[in-house]
């Protein structure tokens, strides 16, 4: 049986899309095991959740180096330690620079609350309503050197109802989005990709 695929996990928040990974590579056949998890600051929970899981954690502020690029650096070198296959960013809110890009861009994979290239940044939920769309969504691409604009792996939609609130409708985007994470990461590590433009295939 082939070694599980390496996954560095970046979190800023709860991590509960770190646990849904953790969970679901407690199954051999899923393919892919979490090998380390980092953030931007310390004594948030999704690290907490890693080290619960005896996975290894590493923080790199953003304000413990002179430069965005030399923390860009340093976080670049601690992902490479653990010799990843693919880096996931599960609520990561911090953007990576040239050298991260550099190392990780063709194995770097984020998810966004809408359906890019619709309301992209940091209020998806809230710019949908605010728009009046019917459905939006959760997103998750391959990330490039601008904001929720790399090439598209998968899209799963998310009605919105007509007495949604944000937070009503971000919780449903957050279980779709969940989901969406695992079963496509797991088709990303057992089946392979290439990234073609903006087409992203997996046989």
């Amino acid at each position: 049986m082939p070694q599980p695929a390496r996954l560095v996990v970046l979190v800023s928040g709860s991590g509960s899309n770190l646990q849904a990974l953790l969970d679901a590579a407690a199954d051999p056949a899923y393919g892919a095991r979490v090998v380390a998890g980092g953030g931007a600051r310390a004594g948030i929970a999704g690290l907490d959740r890693a080290a619960a899981a005896g996975v290894p954690t590493f923080v790199d502020p953003v304000r413990a180096y002179p430069t965005r690029e030399e923390w860009d650096a340093a976080l670049t070198g601690h992902v490479a330690e653990h010799k990843p296959d693919l880096v996931i960013s599960a609520g990561f809110l911090k953007l990576v620079g040239a050298a991260f890009l550099g190392a990780f861009g063709d194995r770097y994979i984020n998810t966004h609350n809408s359906l890019l290239p619709a309301f992209p940044g940091m209020h998806g939920p809230r710019d949908a309503l605010t728009y009046g769309v019917r459905v939006t969504g959760a997103t998750l691409f391959f990330v490039d050197a601008g904001v929720d604009t790399g090439p598209i792996i998968a899209q799963v939609a998310v009605p919105v109802l007509p007495d949604d609130t944000e937070e009503t409708l971000t919780e449903r985007i957050k279980e779709a989005e969940r989901r969406q994470l695992v079963e496509s990461v797991g088709r990303l590590v057992r089946e392979g990709w290439t990234i073609t433009g903006r087409k992203v295939s997996i046989p």
